[in-house]
């Protein structure tokens, strides 16, 4: 038989709860610890339509990378997620930054999907597990121009739509930070990076990577982080063999693109 609790435990060994960022709110956040679990949802975001999905396959536990619960609930009311979820008795485990910044876990994807070798840290966050990589950077295998690059990058995370930017130099050493990560440009021109890969950034952060020559791939947040969904399925289905895990076949960013 395997818990909830037993399903958080092996997350905390991979990427320990108590090492996310100090704004965040992560682990068993609905529903019982002690049930038995034999079917679970591993999505980004706990949204109607991925509740749904769990309980059109019986599914008791949902995983997922972005809180149900953020800030503190002042209501609770029938139509939304965390009442859905309780209504129905399914858990929800979420793994934010801890998961983010584990050796195992969303930025560590993201390069080994983007092919970025040799990685360090970008920029380190102090927890209680010591010193954490905010970001990584590292090589790719070969230069590329930065239609090049771009064009490489929308392929690997099969993006709708990407923006970037362009300059003259080649791209060997990119610098990457999954999810909203435009407020580490500082850390990039440290680096020496050539690039920077993200999913958020904003427009006086845009303009200070040009200033240093910097090519900016913004690959949308959902796309920068969905690449740890499937990994993690993977890694839980070789613990837990009782317990069948399935990534959410219903959880999307919702964008559109016109081109």
């Amino acid at each position: 038989m395997t818990t909830v609790f037993d399903v958080f435990k092996y997350i905390d060994e991979i990427a320990p709860f108590n090492a996310a960022m100090d704004f965040d709110n992560v682990g068993i956040l609905v529903g019982n610890e002690k049930d038995n679990v034999k079917k679970c949802i591993v999505a980004l975001d706990i949204t109607k339509e991925v509740v749904s999905e769990a309980l059109d396959i019986g599914a008791n536990l949902i995983i997922s990378h972005h809180p149900i619960i953020f800030t503190p609930l002042k209501r609770l009311v029938e139509d939304s997620v965390p009442y859905m979820l309780a209504k129905s008795g399914i858990s929800a485990i979420c793994a934010h930054t801890n998961l983010d910044m584990a050796a195992f876990g969303v930025n560590s994807c993201l390069a080994k999907v983007l092919e970025i070798e040799n990685t360090v840290a970008l920029s380190l966050y102090k927890t209680e597990k010591g010193e954490l990589p905010m970001g990584l950077v590292g090589d790719l295998c070969r230069p590329y121009s930065c239609d090049e690059f771009s064009k490489f990058v929308k392929e690997k995370l099969n993006c709708k739509g990407i923006r970037y930017t362009t300059t003259e130099r080649k791209i060997k050493r990119v610098a990457l930070c999954s999810g909203a990560g435009g407020d580490l440009i500082g850390e990039v021109i440290n680096k020496n990076a050539d690039a920077f890969i993200t999913g958020e950034i904003k427009h006086h952060e845009i303009l200070l990577a040009g200033e240093n020559d910097i090519c900016v791939v913004d690959a949308g947040h959902f796309k920068t982080e969905d690449v740890v969904v499937l990994p993690l399925v993977n890694k839980l289905s070789e613990k837990f063999d009782s317990v069948e895990f399935i990534k959410s076949s219903v959880c999307t960013d919702k964008i559109n693109y016109i081109v």
